[in-house]
């Protein structure tokens, strides 16, 4: 069956698929329209809680999926215990989530690349559609202060070109802040 064409067409079946979180949990809100149907004291609230448990979670997951890009940028991204990481075919590394002081989009040419800044200056440059995206959106989108809003208009804000190679030079660069840690109270 390998030579014949599917049913579906391809981007078709692509975009269902991308969006396979946010439909399996609108189908979770099915059994809740049918214990509220069914009523009573008992079905009736959890019912409701299940619906607005999978609205709220469908509502989230489309956030997250608008923050992920669909380019094919290199690298993957991967959290682990507190720290973001980035391992890419020619840069990469860690950096805690504890120690972010701030983030920025950084657009190089035609690449755009988030930058994370640490406590201590170290920065981490991540390609905007790598790997594993997702993850670096939760993350993101737990730090204090955080405008979520403002996140997903930066990540939409332009279309990212896929691109490979080395570390881009960052000499005519625009450059958006998106979130600074707030500052801590220093008691005398």
């Amino acid at each position: 069956m390998a030579g014949k064409p599917g049913m579906i067409r391809p981007e078709l079946r692509d975009a269902l698929y991308r969006r396979r979180e946010v439909a399996a949990l609108g189908a979770l809100s099915l059994p809740g329209f049918w214990l509220v149907w069914l009523g009573g004291y008992l079905l009736l609230p959890l019912g409701l809680l299940l619906i607005a448990a999978s609205v709220t979670l469908a509502w989230l997951a489309e956030r997250r999926l608008r923050f992920v890009q669909s380019s094919a940028a290199p690298g993957m991204v991967e959290v682990i215990e507190g720290q973001i990481g980035y391992f890419g075919p020619a840069f990469g590394g860690l950096i805690a989530v504890a120690d972010l002081t701030e983030l920025r989009l950084v657009s190089a040419g035609s690449r755009r690349l988030w930058r994370l800044t640490g406590a201590e200056g170290e920065t981490l440059l991540i390609p905007v559609g790598a790997g594993g995206e997702a993850a670096l959106y939760d993350v993101l989108a737990g730090l204090p202060g955080m405008d979520t809003g403002r996140l997903l208009a930066a990540a939409e804000g332009l279309s990212a070109a896929p691109g490979s190679g080395n570390l881009p030079r960052l000499q005519a660069v625009d450059s958006r802040v998106i979130w600074r840690r707030p500052a801590r109270a220093v008691l005398t």
